[in-house]
């Protein structure tokens, strides 16, 4: 058996605005966050900022966790630009979560923010990352949001 390593990959942070709701569906209630532009990205072998125009596209299911579907890029500091696709769960107990809800803060290790993103890279300096696969822990607060990556060795 071959355990993986992991290897920091960076850190992001992001401005959200107010989250656009959906509504009631039949697998579970919908809504879009709108993600702004210009936070930031930064780590051992890559620095940049977010772009706008991006989503997380979300659905509660009725167990109470949370479906992230993000849809985002990055203009690195030396202006390439890596389209990021980034899905996964986020959920807690329900007195947590109804304090994240409500907009207060709260310690990312009282409950689960995991997910897994992809990256489209042009050839060149970071087409490493379409080679590998990464995971991320988050934090969510009322109008913005904290990951961290790692990419699986």
């Amino acid at each position: 058996m071959i355990k993986p390593d992991l290897e920091f990959v960076y850190e992001a942070t992001g401005q959200l605005e107010a989250p656009i709701p959906i509504g009631a569906t039949a697998d579970g209630v919908r809504r879009i966050i709108p993600i702004l532009a210009g936070g930031s990205v930064e780590g051992p072998k890559i620095r940049g900022a977010l772009l706008g125009n991006a989503a997380d596209w979300q659905l509660t299911r009725p167990d109470g966790v949370t479906v992230a579907d993000a849809m985002y890029a990055l203009r690195t500091d030396d202006g390439v630009i890596i389209q990021i696709r980034n899905r996964g769960l986020r959920h807690g107990p329900p007195d947590v979560m109804k304090r994240l809800v409500a907009g207060e803060t709260v310690d990312p290790a009282e409950y689960y923010f995991r997910t897994v993103p992809e990256f489209i890279a042009p050839a060149g300096p970071y087409d490493w990352l379409n080679r590998s696969i990464f995971i991320c822990s988050g934090a969510r607060y009322a109008s913005s949001i904290r990951l961290w990556v790692w990419r699986v060795l």
